[in-house]
């Protein structure tokens, strides 16, 4: 490691194992490549029975640290027992199926010591489709900045894949993941953060999140919208949410529903719910897949 970047703030990265021998070597080769050179990867190993940890031990770099559960926890426990291992002054996470651009850290690092009152940094990123080998910019807009909560609550824009923040706004704010949570934990942990945070997004892709069939499964959309409705109860009762919130909530859950109803081919249920959708743009972009005859995994893209 250079003098020049041991002079730099050190980026924990978590990266969370559940037997991810898969695409584990592509994962941690991306870190490696980094341009950004003061960093860790803090590797928390699930209880996994593949040859994960062998992979990861293949890797000469004193930089990278192995961890192993005690017992096997949901995957936001998991991230939460990771941070504590954590000695960064800022926090990314890269998952065992993803990876990043060379610069990705480098440029997030730039954007913090730019920009002092701004507590997290994310991206767009590419969708890679593992099946054709193709890869689709996400979002295809430009994503906003500063306080974002009102529009994470229209759209989901932030992945964890691609966000960087301080770990001092974790104790400061109580803001750790909540592990009763299966799928939507990223949600509502960005949805927590945005409410005491400025955001700043890089309006360029930083990262690559691989499409396979085990990340495009129905029953997980279905656990989703469960633990959506869930959420939103919460959020009446506890932060008494103005109507206009709740409003843009249940949008989020209806639009789920329709994906959900147009994957299970029950086109007549979705166009009912469609017509009822309040936002034309959307409600236009739902139509068109009701009618497309792309493959689900087809269907799962556009929606991002």
């Amino acid at each position: 490691m250079s003098k020049e970047f041991r002079k730099q703030p050190l980026v924990s990265i978590v990266m969370n194992c559940h037997n991810g021998e898969s695409y584990l070597s592509e994962s941690i080769k991306s870190v490696l490549s980094q341009t950004y050179e003061n960093w860790e990867l803090i590797f928390w190993d699930n209880l996994s029975t593949d040859k994960s940890k062998e992979i990861l031990k293949g890797f000469s770099d004193n930089r990278i640290k192995y961890f192993k559960s005690k017992n096997f926890t949901t995957l936001y426990e998991a991230r939460n027992l990771a941070i504590k291992e954590t000695n960064g002054e800022f926090i990314s996470f890269l998952d065992v199926d993803d990876w990043w651009v060379p610069e990705k850290l480098e440029v997030q690092v730039k954007q913090f010591k730019n920009n002092n009152d701004v507590g997290l940094v994310y991206s767009k990123y590419f969708l890679y489709n593992q099946k054709n080998k193709k890869k689709k910019l996400a979002p295809n807009k430009k994503l906003p900045q500063g306080y974002i909560t009102e529009q994470l609550l229209e759209n989901f824009i932030v992945s964890i894949l691609t966000a960087m923040f301080k770990k001092e706004l974790l104790q400061k704010f109580n803001l750790y993941f909540n592990s009763k949570y299966n799928i939507i934990g990223d949600f509502d942990f960005f949805f927590r953060f945005s409410k005491k945070v400025k955001f700043l997004c890089v309006q360029k892709p930083l990262a690559f999140y691989r499409v396979h069939g085990s990340n495009l499964s129905i029953k997980n959309l279905n656990e989703e919208i469960q633990e959506l409705e869930h959420w939103t109860k919460e959020q009446i009762y506890s932060e008494k949410q103005n109507v206009n919130n709740l409003n843009k909530i249940n949008n989020l859950i209806l639009y789920k529903k329709i994906f959900m109803n147009i994957s299970e081919n029950q086109r007549f249920l979705a166009l009912k719910k469609i017509f009822k959708y309040p936002n034309n743009y959307l409600k236009l972009k739902l139509f068109i897949l009701l009618i497309s005859p792309f493959s689900l995994l087809r269907r799962f893209n556009l929606l991002n």
